[in-house]
């Protein structure tokens, strides 16, 4: 078994500019790529987890969300930093058109995505780690069994969201990589 860390997708790996799905739309936070190839070589596997309520809202399609998916795989790649694995949500349990809108297991804060990972990539929960931007993030790396789970500043520009579950916090994705907390893991 390997283990994993966990990303989220919008504000943290790119700047949030809210249902991004065009490439062209799509810029990287200052230093993921790096941050993502230290993760790498300490001998995590890189799995995305991210909740895309744009697809059920009718914003974009899932196929919309694959050509963007696969060229941001690419991009990691480039960087020495593979993915091993993205998951997404596209459900809502409100604001979501009819055969999106649902209370499922895979949204965040609920551990569905990461569970399924660990499944089908047959990660070690116990020593990964979830990095999010957002309480529920946290949340869904707890519930899920990981070691550790970190909040993250969004873009890597704003305060970090109070949370009293997390495991520790950073400015950016790139400033935890960099961290004696990261080294002494």
């Amino acid at each position: 078994m390997q283990k994993a860390a966990f990303l989220d997708r919008d504000g943290v790996i790119n700047i949030d500019h809210a249902y991004v799905s065009r490439i062209e739309d799509f810029d990287f936070v200052d230093g993921v790529l790096d941050a993502a190839r230290a993760l790498a070589d300490a001998g995590y596997a890189l799995v995305v987890v991210t909740n895309q309520s744009g697809i059920g809202r009718g914003y974009y399609t899932e196929a919309d969300f694959w050509t963007l998916t696969n060229w941001m795989k690419d991009e990691f790649k480039k960087a020495g930093a593979p993915l091993a694995g993205v998951y997404f949500c596209p459900h809502h349990p409100e604001k979501a058109l009819d055969e999106y809108r649902q209370a499922c297991n895979c949204r965040k804060p609920e551990p569905g995505m990461l569970l399924e990972a660990a499944h089908d990539l047959n990660l070690d929960l116990s020593q990964s780690l979830m990095f999010g931007d957002k309480p529920g993030d946290v949340e869904a790396g707890l519930k899920a069994g990981c070691r550790a789970a970190v909040i993250l500043g969004k873009n890597g520009t704003e305060p970090v969201k109070p949370c009293e579950n997390a495991t520790a916090q950073f400015p950016s994705l790139l400033a935890a990589t960099q961290s004696d907390w990261f080294k002494a893991l």
